[in-house]
This record gives structure tokens, C-alpha cells and sequence, in this order.
């Protein structure tokens, strides 16, 4: 039963690392166009998880993840290899209005805060506000939750993913790019594809395509299905993010005034900035912010291609946006604040395109064959699955998604209720 998965980011990884517990190997293919791995969102996301922040289509895939996160920090260390941390979460002023938790992800359409969706999150005495915050006279910080978030470095978990799932022998081909399909008798067999550093092409046999590719995902299958009666409504959302080191927020700070806990902060248009900050301290005494985002750049060949896209002047501003949260508070008196940011150290800046949805919630599904175009089939046991668009949430549904992705290509019943995502309103109609 030889798979290839279309695309080598979080998704993919995972999807692969549930396959490789069963299968033979060699039998996983991972096809990966961009010659930096985790080069997008994958390795630049936060990091933040969350068990029941997710609206209702959503909350059974949420609730799996969170608990495969944290059953597999705990089978592999996770704490000391991906920095897997459970925290608190916090909204800076406490002006959010939270309600059901049944709005999807139309808060990024509105410049809002994510934590208008943990209505569903429970309280509890948890820690005071971190002191490596600045917080002015006048300004609220709300408790949102204690119990059920957590933090990891996306960057180490994709690394440990895919480590792992190579030394099982699924094979990794990257840079390649899958260029047709390989057919007999108008059935799927295979996929052809190309080094992009050779220009050798090769075919990988095939009875599953999963198709993973994040931002990518819609132009991956249009380019193989060309005559498809369906297109897949995932698009991209440019984000900025830094990571940050604040001599507040050292690595004793982190074990002992915190007790190896981390912190997330989400803010609503701070300072009429025009957007919403988040704020994740990090294991290692790092500290993440991201929030400004431009929904108007276009995606680029590769992953890569994206630090040439950089806007100096938005980075700068998403640096002024952290001086003024972060920065060390020098006075405050009569009104007046003078905030500096001279000791805050910039580690790494980040510009990657995130998958989203006009639904706000992820497709993960099985395209029926008849949609195919072309009069294309896929054998009994065989099947062309998308998973993609999940905004925000991808490296916290990661787990899940592959491990029900995972659950679909074994035929088996899948283990989080996705039905809502797989009916045909997860996929465009010509």
C-alpha cells in the first residue's frame, strides 16, 4: 500500500510518523519542494497548543491532538527536545469579549484576538503576570486559562518528527516536486517526480496521495489535477514574528519563578497599533511575538523564497510593538511612559505564509474519485486525501490530523469525529 505524502511540514511529518508505525518500510514516501525544511509556517509558527479553544466542527480533532502532544512529550521527552511546556494564558487589558467559541477564525479577518475562542477554558489560581511583560497604569491582564494549553518549539518537534519517521525508512525527497501522475487504465499507480537539484525525474509508486503541502496545498492540486471537478479552498495569510530574549525572562526565571511553565499572552490592538500581538515565552528563556499580518502578499514558488519578501519597515514595526510590551519600563509619571528596548535581544526574524480557510476550520478529506476529472480512479484500497488550512492551529491539530489522516489511508475509522470536514462544503465545486 505505498503512500506519498505532498509536502514535508508539520502535517506531512505526522501524517507519516502514525504511518510508519504499521507500515513496512520504504513503503512512505514524503515529496518536499522547498530545499530548507520546515522553511514556512511549520518552523516559524509559535508553537502555542490548546485543547478546547476550537469551534464545534473542530473540537473533537482539537481534543485529540492536545492529548497525542502531550502523550508523545512523554513517551520522548518531550520537555527536553522540543521544549514541550504547559503554561498559562493571559489577555493584555481584558477587553476581549469571549462568547461560545463557535466563530471559527473570522477574529484574524477582524484584526481580533485568538483568545476570544477559549470561552470553553477553565480558570484557576495559575501564575501572576510574567515579568518580562510591561503593563502600564490602566491597563488589565486577564487569566484566561491554567489548565489544558501548552507550548513547543515547532522547529524541534518537526525535526524530531521527521528523525524519526526516516530512521523507520520512509523515504524523504527534497528538494522535489511532484510533476504528473503515473496511471494504468485511468487508476492511479504513481506519481512522477523531479529532483529540482538534478532535474533527474524518477516514479514513486502509488495507491494513496496525500496531499499536505500548507499555502501550497490548492496549487499542488490543481497542478496534478488539472481537470478536477473540485478546488481546494485553502489559501495563504503572510504573517510577521520575532524571537526575542529579555534579561526579565532568563532560564532561572523560567525554572524558578515559573516552575518550568510558559506563558501566552494575547493582546487586542494595543496602543491603536493596528493589530493584535501574541506573546509565548518559549523553553530556553526565548520569547515569540507574531500578530502582524499581510493578507495581500502573494505566495511564492517555495518556501524559502520568503525571506526575500521581507518588509523592513513591518519588522520594524512589529518591533516598536514589542518594545512598547516587553521593553524595559524606565519611567511613568503624570501619563508619560518611556519604554526601552536596548535590552531586548532579537534572535531570529520570520516571515511565513500560514494555510487558511474562508470557513475558518482545516479540510481534512478523502476526494471522492469522480472529482478527479480525466475519468481518474484510485484502486479499492487507495484514495486522494487533502489535509490542509488550518490557520492558526496547525502545529496544535498537527498530531491529530496526522493521526487521522493516518486513520483514512488504513481504511480504518477515524479518531476524532471529522465529519463536518469531510462533507463536500470542505471543497469548492466548479
Amino acid at each position: 500500500m505505498p503512500t506519498v505524502i505532498l509536502g514535508g511540514g508539520i502535517i506531512g511529518s505526522a501524517t507519516a510518523y502514525y504511518l510508519s508505525e504499521t507500515h513496512p518500510p520504504g513503503d512512505i514516501h514524503i515529496i518536499e519542494s522547498s530545499s530548507e525544511l520546515f522553511s514556512s509556517a511549520s518552523g516559524y509558527a509559535a508553537g502555542f497548543l490548546a485543547k478546547d479553544w476550537f469551534s464545534p466542527d473542530v473540537a473533537s480533532l482539537g481534543e485529540l491532538s492536545f492529548g497525542l502532544h502531550e502523550r508523545l512529550a512523554v513517551e520522548y521527552g518531550g520537555v527536553e527536545k522540543w521544549g514541550y511546556m504547559k503554561g498559562t494564558a493571559l489577555s493584555y487589558d481584558a477587553t476581549i469579549k469571549r462568547g461560545s467559541g463557535s466563530q471559527g477564525d473570522d477574529w484574524m479577518d477582524r484584526g481580533g484576538s485568538r483568545a476570544e475562542t477559549a470561552s470553553g477554558s477553565s480558570l484557576g489560581s495559575g501564575m501572576g503576570v510574567p515579568a518580562w511583560l510591561t503593563v502600564r497604569s490602566g491597563v488589565e491582564v486577564e487569566r484566561i486559562s491554567d489548565v489544558d494549553t501548552a507550548q513547543v518549539d515547532p522547529l524541534k518537534l518537526c525535526r524530531f518528527l521527521m528523525d524519526t519517521v526516516i530512521s523507520r525508512g520512509v523515504r524523504l525527497h527534497h528538494p522535489a516536486r511532484a510533476t504528473s501522475l503515473v496511471t494504468e487504465s485511468g487508476t492511479l499507480t504513481g506519481v512522477r517526480i523531479v529532483d529540482l537539484v538534478s532535474q533527474k525525474e524518477s516514479i514513486i509508486p502509488c495507491t494513496h496521495l496525500v496531499i499536505c503541502a500548507g499555502a501550497w496545498t490548492s496549487r499542488v492540486f490543481k497542478d496534478l489535477f488539472p481537470s478536477a471537478q473540485v478546488t481546494i479552498p485553502v489559501s495563504q495569510l503572510a504573517g510577521y514574528s520575532l524571537v526575542l530574549r529579555s534579561p526579565r525572562h532568563t532560564l532561572e526565571h523560567e525554572q524558578q519563578t515559573y516552575g518550568g511553565r510558559c506563558h501566552a499572552i494575547f493582546t487586542e490592538n494595543p496602543f491603536s497599533c493596528g493589530f493584535s500581538p501574541e506573546i509565548f515565552s518559549r523553553q530556553g528563556g526565548e520569547i515569540y511575538i507574531a500578530g502582524l499580518n499581510d493578507p495581500d502578499m502573494p505566495l511564492p514558488s517555495r518556501a524559502e523564497e520568503s525571506r526575500n519578501l521581507m518588509d523592513r519597515d513591518e519588522l520594524r514595526r512589529l518591533g516598536a510593538v514589542s518594545t512598547q510590551l516587553m521593553g524595559r519600563l524606565v519611567c511613568e509619571d503624570a501619563g508619560v511612559t518611556d519604554v526601552n528596548m536596548d535590552d531586548l535581544e532579537v534572535l531570529r526574524e520570520g516571515l511565513c505564509f500560514r494555510p487558511v480557510t474562508d470557513r475558518g476550520t482545516p479540510v481534512v478529506c478523502r476526494i471522492d474519485d469522480d472529482l478527479l476529472g480525466d475519468g481518474l480512479k484510485t484502486n479499492g484500497h487507495g484514495g486522494v486525501f487533502v489535509a490542509s488550512g488550518h490557520g492558526p492551529w496547525g502545529i496544535s491539530l498537527s498530531l491529530g490530523t496526522g493521526r487521522v489522516v493516518a486513520d483514512m489511508v488504513e481504511g480504518v475509522r477515524p479518531r476524532a469525529d471529522i465529519k463536518v470536514t469531510q462533507e463536500q462544503k470542505s471543497i469548492t465545486l466548479i
